[in-house]
Order: C-alpha cells, then sequence, then structure tokens
C-alpha cells in the first residue's frame, strides 16, 4: 500500500501539482465561513469552533476552547477523531473546552515559486484567539505558535511534522503517532509526572511514560517559554529530546495526534487551566497536614495502638498511623486475621479518643483464593489474563467498594492506601512494568490504548464510593501512581518503594518538582527510603544520618510521612539513637507551621495553586533558575534547600530576586539575585524566608486542632510589601464546600511598617469570635527557628473587623 506518511515534503508537493490527492484529504468542514487552497494540496477552512486543515497527509481540527487553550487533533483517516474514544481524565466536554472568539486570517495572495524555495518563510494562514496565535503553513501543515505580541512559542518541523504508522493492536486498526517539534535553543522543558533519572530541566532526554513502580506517567508538558502541552492519551508515550533541537512526541496506540496547547505564561496559568480541564484538588482534612507514622509492618492492633500511645505519652505530635499489608486473611477479602486483631473497630475507637486517625493498606491485585476474587472473575469484573479488578468497569468499582472497602470504611478507617496501583497484574507480586495493561482487554477499551489509566480510575472508585455513602469525612487516599485527572480524587501520590540511599535521596527532590510540574499538587516519599533490597537499621549512625536530613525535606512536603522496611523492624522516631532529638524539633515545627499549610492547602483548592514549587514556577525568566533542582519554595514564603549528600555540613545554594532573604533559624538577612554557601549542621535544613512574607505559625499541639482558638504568632520579614490570606474551617466534613469557612487577609505595608488585618470573610460552626495575634517583626535572633517567640513586637485583639496596626 502507498504510504503518504513516508513521503518526502518535495514528493507530496509534486504529487499535489500533477493530481494526486489521497481521497482522504477531499472532504470539507461542515458550516465552512472561510476557505483558502494552496498549490500544494493544502486547505484551510473555518465554523464556529475553529480551524481544519486538510492536508496530502493528514486532517488536522484546531478547536478554540478559551482564549489561551487551543485542542489540536490530526490524522491520516480524514475525520480529525480523537486519540481514544473515551477520556475520562477530562472533565466534560462543555467544561474543558469553552468556545470563545477567534479570527482566521487568509494570506491575500498565493505565491506562484515553488514551495521548497520558501522553506523559512512558508505562505500561512492566521489564527488568532487574542492571546495566542496559530500560523498555519500552506506550504507544509506545519503550525507554528507565537503569543499576542508574536513572539516565538514553539515550532513544529516544517517538513512533515506529523507521522503516522498503520498498526494492528489487539486485533484493532490504531496508528503509531508522532509529533515533531523545534524548541527553541534556550528553554526548559518540566512535569511529564514522577521519575527517578535524577534530571529537573528534561531538555536533552528521553523519558517513557508508562506507569510502574516510583515511575508515574502524567503527559503534561511545560516550558519556560510560557506554554504548556497536554499530550491528551493514556497510551504508553515518548518525550524525546536526544538532539536538543528537536523534540518528539510519540504514542505507541492512538487513532490520531491528540494534544492541548496551554498558553500562560506563567506555570501557574498552565496549571490552573490543566486543572479546569482534568478537576480541581478537594480540600483534605486538616489532621491529614500533619505527621503520618507508618512502617512495613505493624503485626498486631496491640503493637500499632502501642506505637501510638508512646507519642502520646512522649507529648510528640502525631495526626495520623498507618496499617500496612498482611492484615488480612487472604489478600483481598475484608477479613483481619483474628489472632493478630481481635476488634478492629475497638481499636479504632481507642485511637479517635487520642485524636489519631488511621489508614488502611488495600490492594486492585486479589488472591486468586480470596472470595472476592473468585466472585468478580465469576462476574466477568477482572482484567483478563491477571489477579486485578478491572477498575475502568463501574460495576467491578461498585464490587470492589461493596464487598472490600466499603466494609473497611464501615469500622471506623479515616483514609486508605491503594498500595500497587500501576498495578501490579499478578498475586502476589508481578506485573509492575510500564506495559502491563498493553496487550489487555479492559472494559473502557484496548489496553493498548489505556495503559495509563488505572490510578485514575481506581483512585476514582474510592472517592465516588466514599462521597456517595454520605459520610461526612473529607476523602483521603494514598496511592503509589497517578494519571492525569487524579487530583479530582482527593489523591496524594508517594515516590514508590525508592532505595534507603542518599543517591535514591538526591532523586526525590527533582522527582517531586516535575511531579508538581506536570499539575499534581499532592506528592510525599517514604522517608528514608522503603528499604528493599538494601535493608537500613535505625541504630546504624550512617543511615541515622540519611534518615534526618530526609525527614527534615519531609517537613517541607505536602504530607509529610514516614514509612519503610528496617532490618530491626522499628521506625518510629524514637527509635533512631541520638537523632530522636532533632527529629521531635522538626515534626514540632511542622505541627506549628499548620496554620500556614492548611492555608495554602486551600489555595490549592481555591485557586489551583501548587505548595511545593521550583524556583522556575516563580522566577521563569530568570535563566539562573531553570536547571535548579534541588531547592524550592514552599507556599510564597520558604525557600527550602535540603542537604542530599552524606557528611556535607554546608552547601551552595540561590538566593533568587527579591528585596532580600532571612535566614529562618538565625534572622540574618542576605540580598536576592546571588549564590552563596550556607552552613548546615546535622540539625539544620538551609532555610530562607524571602522579605515580605507574613507567616502565621500556631502554639506547640500534639495533633491538628488540638487549640483551635490559641493565639497565633505572626512572623513579620520586614523589606517589602506582603500580604497572605489566612484560612480556618472546622478541619473536616465538607460543608466548606458550601461556604462554611472563613478568610483572614493579613497586608504587610513597608512604607509605613503598618500590619493590615482586613474584615473576616465567612464563618463556619465553632468559630471564635475573637482571637489574638501576636506580631512579631523578624530580626536576628528574634522570631526564628521552630520556638515560640518570647517577646512579642505587638499583641492584637482581632473580633473579625479591620484593624490596622503601625509598629515602629
Amino acid at each position: 500500500m502507498f504510504d503518504v506518511l513516508k513521503m518526502s515534503r518535495a514528493a507530496i508537493a509534486l504529487l499535489a501539482v500533477v493530481g494526486f490527492v489521497p481521497a482522504m484529504a477531499q472532504g470539507q468542514a461542515p458550516g465552512q465561513s472561510q476557505h483558502a487552497a494552496h498549490n500544494s494540496g493544502i486547505h484551510v477552512t473555518s465554523d464556529a469552533t475553529g480551524v481544519w486543515v486538510t492536508t496530502p497527509f493528514d486532517k488536522l481540527r484546531l478547536t478554540v476552547c478559551g482564549p489561551n487553550l487551543i485542542h489540536v487533533v490530526a490524522s491520516p483517516g480524514g475525520k480529525a477523531a480523537d486519540a481514544t474514544p473515551k477520556q475520562p481524565w477530562l472533565l466534560s466536554p462543555d467544561t474543558t473546552c469553552v468556545p470563545a472568539k477567534f479570527t482566521l486570517t487568509l494570506p491575500k495572495e498565493m505565491p506562484t515559486e515553488p514551495a521548497n524555495t520558501r522553506l523559512w518563510h512558508p505562505v500561512v494562514a492566521t489564527l488568532n484567539t487574542g492571546a495566542v496565535q496559530v500560523h498555519i503553513s500552506l506550504d507544509s501543515g506545519s503550525l507554528k505558535f507565537s503569543d499576542a505580541q508574536g513572539h516565538h512559542l514553539l515550532q513544529e518541523f516544517q517538513d512533515a511534522p506529523r507521522r503516522y504508522q498503520p498498526e494492528t493492536v489487539n486485533g484493532e486498526a490504531l496508528y503509531r503517532v508522532m509529533d515533531q517539534f523545534y524548541p527553541d535553543v534556550r528553554e526548559g522543558l518540566y512535569g511529564l509526572g514522577q521519575h527517578q533519572n535524577g534530571v529537573f530541566n528534561d531538555r536533552g532526554t528521553i523519558i517513557e511514560l508508562g506507569q510502574a513502580n516510583t515511575d508515574v506517567a502524567i503527559p503534561m508538558l511545560v516550558s519556560t517559554n510560557g506554554y504548556g502541552i497536554f499530550w491528551n492519551t493514556a497510551a504508553v508515550s515518548y518525550f524525546d529530546n536526544r538532539f536538543p533541537s528537536e523534540l518528539r512526541l510519540r504514542s505507541n496506540a492512538a487513532h490520531a495526534i491528540d494534544y492541548y496547547f496551554i498558553y500562560g505564561p506563567e506555570m501557574d496559568s498552565i496549571l490552573h487551566t490543566y486543572r479546569a480541564m482534568t478537576g480541581h484538588a478537594p480540600l483534605f482534612p486538616e489532621w491529614a497536614y500533619g505527621f503520618w507514622q507508618s512502617k512495613d509492618r505493624y503485626n498486631s492492633q496491640q503493637e500499632l495502638l502501642n506505637v501510638a500511645q508512646e507519642y502520646r505519652q512522649q507529648h510528640v505530635p502525631l495526626d495520623a498511623i498507618v496499617q500496612d499489608w498482611f492484615w488480612w486473611v487472604r489478600q483481598g477479602d475484608p477479613e483481619f486475621r483474628p489472632d493478630a486483631y481481635p476488634d478492629v473497630p475497638g481499636m479504632l475507637k481507642t485511637l479517635h479518643e487520642e485524636h489519631i486517625h488511621a489508614m488502611l493498606s488495600v490492594w486492585g491485585v486479589f488472591d486468586p483464593a480470596s472470595q472476592n476474587f473468585k466472585e468478580m472473575q465469576a462476574r466477568g469484573l477482572t482484567i483478563p489474563g491477571s489477579t486485578d479488578y478491572d477498575a475502568t468497569n463501574p460495576a467491578a468499582g461498585d464490587f470492589y467498594w461493596k464487598h472490600l472497602v466499603g466494609k473497611l470504611f464501615a469500622q471506623g478507617w479515616d483514609a486508605f492506601w491503594l498500595d500497587s496501583s500501576e498495578p501490579e497484574i499478578q498475586y502476589p507480586h508481578g506485573g509492575e512494568s510500564n506495559t502491563s495493561l498493553e496487550d489487555r482487554k479492559l472494559f473502557i477499551g484496548n489496553g493498548a490504548l489505556y495503559t495509563n489509566v488505572f490510578p485514575l480510575m481506581h483512585t476514582g472508585n474510592i472517592y465516588q464510593h466514599w462521597r456517595a455513602s454520605g459520610s461526612d469525612k473529607r476523602v483521603f487516599i494514598l496511592t503509589r501512581s497517578a494519571f492525569a485527572g487524579q487530583q479530582r480524587n482527593a489523591a496524594t501520590t508517594w515516590s514508590g518503594d525508592v532505595f534507603s540511599t542518599f543517591t535514591a535521596f538526591q532523586r526525590q527532590v527533582p522527582a517531586g518538582l516535575n511531579f508538581a510540574l506536570s499539575g499534581m499538587p499532592y506528592w510525599t516519599t517514604d522517608i528514608a527510603g522503603y528499604g528493599p533490597p538494601h535493608t537500613r537499621d535505625t541504630r546504624d549512625p550512617a543511615y541515622q544520618e540519611l534518615y534526618t536530613r530526609w525527614y527534615e525535606f519531609g517537613v517541607f512536603c505536602p504530607i509529610f510521612r514516614t514509612h519503610g522496611h528496617r532490618a530491626n523492624n522499628t521506625n518510629e522516631i524514637f527509635s533512631y539513637g541520638s537523632m530522636t532529638p532533632i527529629l521531635i524539633h522538626y515534626d514540632k515545627l511542622r505541627s506549628r507551621l499548620l496554620p500556614y499549610i492548611y492555608s495554602l492547602a486551600w489555595k490549592v483548592t481555591n485557586e489551583d495553586y501548587t505548595m511545593m514549587r521550583p524556583l522556575v514556577m516563580d522566577w521563569r525568566t530568570d535563566s539562573a533558575t531553570w536547571n535548579i533542582g534541588d531547592q524550592y519554595m514552599f507556599g510564597p514564603d520558604f525557600l527550602v534547600s535540603p542537604i542530599t549528600r552524606q557528611g556535607r555540613t554546608s552547601r551552595w545554594l540561590y538566593l533568587p530576586p527579591a528585596a532580600a532573604w532571612y535566614d529562618f533559624w538565625t534572622g540574618k538577612r542576605y540580598t536576592g539575585a546571588q549564590n552563596m554557601e550556607t552552613t548546615a549542621p546535622l540539625n539544620r535544613i538551609p532555610l530562607f524566608v524571602k522579605a515580605g512574607s507574613i507567616l502565621p505559625m500556631g502554639p506547640e499541639v500534639e495533633y491538628a486542632r488540638q487549640s483551635p482558638n490559641a493565639p497565633l504568632e505572626l512572623r513579620i520579614y520586614r523589606g517589602a510589601d506582603g500580604a497572605f490570606t489566612l484560612y480556618e474551617d472546622q478541619g473536616d466534613g465538607y460543608a466548606y464546600e458550601k461556604g462554611a469557612h472563613a478568610t483572614i487577609p493579613l497586608r504587610w505595608q513597608e512604607a509605613t511598617h503598618t500590619l493590615v488585618i482586613g474584615a473576616r470573610e465567612g464563618s463556619y460552626p465553632g468559630m471564635a469570635a475573637q482571637r489574638e495575634f501576636h506580631v512579631i517583626l523578624v530580626g536576628e535572633n528574634h522570631g526564628i527557628g521552630e520556638q515560640i517567640t518570647a517577646t512579642t513586637d505587638k499583641t492584637v485583639t482581632y473580633n473579625g473587623t479591620r484593624v490596622e496596626v503601625a509598629i515602629p
């Protein structure tokens, strides 16, 4: 069969001249309002939704979904159908793609000289939304994106930019597809999920997008040029920039090339658009932002209760404890081993009386001997050739909740840990590969088209059934994998079963930062690694160093959680010898920061904010930030610079441009836009706070909401104007979705040294009518570190009305 995909551009032009245009290129879009035809055989038409481009080798649809959002679909089939028939990662079409005004400008005259003499000056038609321009080459059919002022953003190859290779996959006629672009010489590229290559800026790399333990596939890419690409498929795909001047995006199976071009230019704007397309992140219960204690594993309910009791007796903050696997009689059935767990509801009642919440590990892979697996298999609810339930099948999701998770939820568990969600496909372990579903038939369709979708559907089943149960507990899910849209399922992803080494630790920081730039706001790690095959002992001084450094980093992750397999079967902070006082110090710091963190969590829900922020997010045009993958902002205030190398007691870091920076531990002030070396003894992670910050810190507590109406310390870092919005609600329940919450705007005016506490907006049951703020003007040795500041610069009694406080 004649393959137009392999023709050169000159050959295509020659065929057009002599009259050979494949039948698939003859159609016209209905409702067209403008039209241009070129002697290359390329036709451009428009209708109310966008622009259609017919070339000798494909048909291209550009749908305008908003001033900053263009949906691009191209197919050799003549219909420009989407890459996959179903796209559950997207919200409804009327939400994802809202029609917007645009213009289409066609060339006034068509040139007569051959196209190959105008390679770098093609004849173009231009789609203009007012924010983005798409220039359509009438010589080659390639696309070039620019902003409203004409500044270059991204350009396809001018010679055969899009490729399609027909293949039959699992009995279905599909294509291997590829789109080819020219990235700028000076351009950083980020996102694409979480990967363990230690790379932050993905320029010059090749990345496979396929789910695997420790490797998470999310086809969302952002650029320092001010754009993002959402590669709209769940098939195994590849980002290929090995040759720096060429960027290829490929998928193993598709009906079409399908992507969304998103213009920011700021990365926050790009990720806001992504979440508007795929779903917004709900608010976790306030306790979920505190400290999570976990290990592999507690072997009985008494062991778990003893650990919880020790935290309370030692008055060390603890909000949640985790029961890992092998609690079951058979994996997949909801029965606990009666010898070890004689009274699970009673255990949970005891924990709740101590204000400790509990999470249970539940898997999507089943023991073939379990009753639930036998029944699901008989009903056709499993993935063929596996021991997994088919999470893409609504009936299987119903069964999974009704016969497993729902029964456990009724016992009183507060959260679920959905382990092995790539998924592994064989009991007890197996198939953790990035193509484990590629050759399977799923309920949703061909596994080759939906290889990466399992974690989204799995977490979605739990979230939707939990919300439908009538419980007012907010959903919290921990899971080992993720896909686009999963943020809407109240899911946190942890980085998987990483090794317990400094090398592994170094790789987690850029992995987490790229995960955040993929639009996913909640992420965590196994502090100091899971362990196997290199299991560590908590009494080993070398491992104690690793644990302490990783723990310090964990305080400044969106979710603060320890877990792992240890040689001496303990993982509580009391088991790390001389490091224990340091760990308790950082645990208390996290609990004091809960007012700050919970307010950031509200911004995540309400504004599509990103809490864990690579420096490139806030200093996109500063090229000095483009390759910094071991520093980040935690919210707007903290610059975090972890120590990820063994034996280091200092490090070089970059202070980005700002009026000033303050060392959190000493209060010393530094100028911005400089590289500097800072000391970092084992008990200190380098932390700097930006001038203009207003940092709310709570009292010393042992659990979230122990003292919800206690005075708050407001630390003011002078040198610039600043603002912060304090968020408060009941800490749990979904009344916040109906408006039961309050915000207090805080503003610092540097010129007059005035703190303005604005009028409170909103209310919620139990809200204190009056509260007290202790205002601290941070300076050297004043308002520093974790401890409560002994001397207050100003005490403000606040009753919800606006107040201005001048502080000399």
